[in-house]
């Protein structure tokens, strides 16, 4: 538990840390709306695995936490979830020394931050993604600098005329994204098959993250994947409507490779699933990039 000043008792936060090794990175985990940090243990378990530490707050949505519908800080859930991600990094320190054993095993200087669906527009806000203030109008820049790069897995795109009338008038943190200004490296992933309710333009949509950014970029799009992309949000999670195992270990590697590279740890398995997805006819997706000297797109 952290204080913070918008949960009551506390904001709820899951560490999931290899057992052994020195100097570890970090991921931040944006989970989506509803979800908790009980969430997603398809990825964190499997990044953990493979030498990250993995940081999951409960956000204010999280249907654990039982928010009632008119509370007054149900309007502002979208930027709370920034300034949770903000708290964990000011307080990476005391979840350092509450886990047994990680205790001077983190490398702050190497710290991503992953999201999905509406954990993927957290993640991007820390990228640089600007969100209009639905009640200001003003949108604020509120990226972090400790963060160097972040995975968006079948988040939101475009706002306007993108948005279906029931989006735009109940999901008002929609409205007005500006992806011009998300320059930090990011790997977005996508299902071609993400129908979702948000918008008239099918699942097009989930890819403007990679489309409409500029700077290092690449995009994972997943075949016949709809919103949990076969499976990320649980090992047994009832929403799942695209069960798939071989698409789930597919996101797995891809972005633990991406995040390997991203964070200066090695990019001999980036460069390969590259080559692999971008250079062949895979059955389960294909890979492409722009932005960074010398990419294949």
């Amino acid at each position: 538990m952290l204080p913070a000043p918008h949960h009551d008792g506390g904001l709820r936060v899951r560490v999931t840390a290899p057992v052994s090794g020195r100097d570890l990175p970090i991921v931040l985990l944006a989970h989506g709306f509803g979800s908790s940090l009980e969430g997603y243990g398809p990825l964190a378990d499997h990044w953990a695995a493979h030498g990250f530490v993995v940081v999951q707050p409960t956000h204010l949505d999280s249907r654990t936490l039982g928010l009632a519908a008119d509370d007054p800080s149900r309007p502002r859930t979208w930027r709370f979830r920034v300034e949770d991600m903000r708290l964990v990094l000011d307080h990476l320190d005391v979840l350092e020394a509450a886990v047994p054993g990680l205790r001077g095993r983190l490398d702050p200087g190497r710290i991503a931050v992953a999201g999905h669906s509406f954990g993927g527009q957290t993640a991007g806000m820390l990228l640089g993604l600007r969100v209009g203030d639905p009640e200001t109008g003003v949108a604020e820049d509120l990226s972090d600098p400790r963060i160097r790069a972040g995975v968006l897995l079948a988040t939101a795109g475009s706002g306007g005329d993108s948005l279906t009338p029931y989006a735009a008038e109940n999901l008002p943190w929609l409205r007005h994204p500006d992806f011009t200004r998300m320059t930090a490296p990011a790997l977005v992933v996508a299902g071609d098959k993400d129908e979702l309710p948000m918008t008239v333009r099918g699942a097009a949509w989930t890819t403007d993250p990679y489309t409409l950014s500029p700077g290092d970029k690449s995009l994972l799009t997943l075949l016949g994947a709809q919103h949990f992309l076969g499976g990320i949000s649980g090992y047994e999670a009832s929403e799942t409507t695209d069960e798939n195992p071989a698409r789930v270990a597919l996101v797995q590697h891809v972005t633990t490779t991406y995040l390997r590279h991203a964070l200066g740890l090695g990019s001999a398995g980036w460069a390969a699933a590259r080559t692999e997805l971008i250079e062949s006819t895979h059955p389960l997706g294909c890979l492409e990039s722009k932005g960074a000297p010398g990419t294949l797109s």
